[in-house]
């Protein structure tokens, strides 16, 4: 299956007087997504410059670049003073080319040049394949595909139990023992590999830092560092609370999720870490394109009531999102909320086929390829 991705047409608007970052993690499709500048739209094609491939690579640091109208530069961040490096050739060519960088990692943090490079490019992340990018007609059967294997390419096209397993530990060995070798002082690589067994463990639930720590017999401050690092790398990310001021909220403890929920055992689990992915998905592209600060955030009091999710657009809330597996009851947790915090529309989906606005509190409840076709998801 060929599928033009959801950014395509917004970086070939950019590339016209800009550089393009394209972050994102391992095996997502920024490769892929990139070839499709060059005139033979593949890795044998001169613009493209891989910074794993030593020859490639001492070009590059001798300015010794293809003729091409667009040079592609992966995996560029691996280079210490990759920013200074980058900056130097687009100031020098931008009259006659231009730059696409994609790279595993988050471009802004790895501050390890000096020079920001402000104002000379846009930066897209780049996200695993979700429903609405799909199809814009999605079915039950198109909602149990994705939440079975996952939004990455490869095993959501391949739909094999065997070759999904199989590229989940591929993939996880090839970022801990390559790109975090690479980019980081990170030497423990067996408790870290432990560490990511863990986290699907705690997918849904505040994260106490602490007691990861403690279970891995580490320090907090290692811990920190090595949680960082995942988010760095696109394994993980979290969602801090909403501290809505009419309520007794908690401030400080995240939840955790992943970029490829096929790994989480827990359907229930599952299906929460699938539409965290989705608002992730929708927050950075409204950020990214659309040029809007959006913050994904969870609500939670001190007596432990919750709502999933809030979708925060130019620092006010626009909607909230309750998960449950099954259309199965209205959580009492939305009337409540609804009743104190200003949020103007409350949704609880789940992967059942009932459609409804609860009378009492006017939610919607609905089926969650419903809601990504309705509130415009990408």
């Amino acid at each position: 299956m060929k599928l033009i991705r959801y950014l395509s047409a917004h970086i070939t608007d950019d590339l016209r007087n800009k550089m393009v970052f394209i972050g994102g993690p391992r095996q997502v499709g920024k490769t892929t997504i990139s070839l499709q500048y060059l005139p033979t739209k593949s890795i044998s094609d001169p613009g493209y410059l891989n910074w794993d491939y030593v020859p490639i690579r001492n070009s590059i640091l001798h300015g010794k670049l293809p003729a091409s109208p667009i040079v592609v530069l992966d995996e560029i961040h691996k280079y210490p003073k990759w920013k200074n490096l980058v900056k130097g050739l687009f100031d020098t060519r931008k009259n006659k080319q231009n730059f696409l960088v994609t790279g595993s990692a988050k471009l802004d943090y790895f501050h390890k040049s000096g020079d920001s490079m402000h104002g000379r490019y846009h930066y897209y992340r780049l996200h695993p394949f979700s429903l609405p990018e799909l199809t814009s007609s999605a079915t039950m059967q198109d909602l149990e595909q994705i939440f079975t294997f996952g939004g990455f390419p490869e095993p959501l096209f391949k739909q094999n139990s065997r070759s999904l397993r199989r590229w989940q530990n591929e993939r996880i060995q090839r970022v801990i023992h390559d790109d975090l070798r690479d980019l980081s002082a990170i030497h423990n690589i067996n408790l870290l590999e432990l560490l990511v067994s863990e986290i699907p463990n705690r997918i849904c639930s505040p994260l106490s830092i602490n007691n990861l720590a403690i279970a891995l017999q580490v320090s907090q401050p290692t811990m920190s560092h090595w949680l960082e690092m995942l988010d760095a790398m696109y394994v993980s990310f979290r969602v801090s609370p909403f501290g809505a001021p009419q309520i007794r909220a908690v401030k400080k403890e995240q939840k955790i999720y992943l970029w490829d929920w096929s790994v989480i055992e827990s359907p229930s689990a599952r299906f929460e870490n699938m539409v965290a992915s989705q608002l992730l998905k929708y927050c950075h592209y409204m950020q990214d394109w659309e040029g809007y600060k959006m913050e994904l955030r969870y609500l939670r009091d001190t007596d432990a009531r919750e709502i999933d999710f809030v979708v925060i657009k130019n620092k006010k809330p626009i909607f909230a999102v309750e998960c449950k597996l099954n259309d199965s009851d209205i959580s009492p947790a939305i009337k409540y909320f609804k009743d104190r915090v200003n949020i103007p529309n409350f949704y609880q989906v789940h992967m059942g086929k009932h459609d409804y606005i609860h009378a009492d509190t006017g939610c919607r409840v609905l089926p969650f390829n419903k809601f990504c076709t309705e509130t415009g998801m990408v």
